[in-house]
């Protein structure tokens, strides 16, 4: 028998592997939200976004994510939030999404810590090192965007923005209960995709 976070880690590998062969338009029709469903979405984009980044860094990078579900000018769904602006490169919110590279995960040791840190940002294991960011950037870049939001918070290679401290935030989206959170390193399996 596997212990509850191993065999949650499991669900959540094989919904990125149906993530990752399943068109943008059918699961954008969807208005299940499945909870493995999210936690990849949110796992692929802190694997794309932050995977040499520090545990801090990475945990920042997932927060964004996750703030924007809770705020009135972004979709209510982890996977919404991430898709959002489509695929088309510079109107993609995460440039991961749009970059026209592939998004199947390469190495295995940064997906398993990328989904154990993706469960335990969704379940509200961990504090927000942003305190409340919507936006960031790399700091190789230095978007037109950025000047608007004042000084940033430097985390690692990347500049967190919260924006408006008076901005609407989502009072319907409910933040997942902490149904369990094992704060243990992430397990080490050897079987994390099919066919990767």
């Amino acid at each position: 028998m596997f212990p509850r976070h191993v065999a949650g880690l499991i669900v959540a590998r094989a919904a990125i592997a149906a993530l990752l062969a399943t068109p943008m338009a059918s699961l954008a029709a969807s208005d299940d939200v499945d909870d493995a469903q999210e936690i990849g979405c949110l796992a692929l984009t802190i694997y794309h976004e932050a995977r040499g980044e520090s545990e801090r860094g990475k945990l920042a990078v997932g927060h964004v994510v996750m703030n924007r579900t809770r705020s009135a000018l972004f979709p209510a769904g982890v996977c919404d939030v991430v898709r959002q602006g489509g695929e088309q490169y510079h109107r993609c919110q995460f440039s991961w999404w749009c970059d026209g590279r592939s998004d199947r995960p390469t190495d295995q040791a940064a997906l398993r810590e990328s989904l154990w840190l993706a469960e335990e940002i969704y379940y509200g294991c961990t504090r927000d090192p942003t305190a409340g960011a919507l936006w960031y950037h790399s700091t190789a870049v230095k978007p037109s965007w950025s000047t608007s939001f004042g000084p940033g918070k430097l985390i690692d290679h990347h500049v967190f923005y919260r924006g408006d401290l008076k901005r609407p935030v989502r009072i319907s989206a409910s933040m997942k209960s902490r149904q369990w959170c094992p704060h243990a390193a992430p397990p080490h399996t050897t079987t994390l995709l099919a066919g990767s």
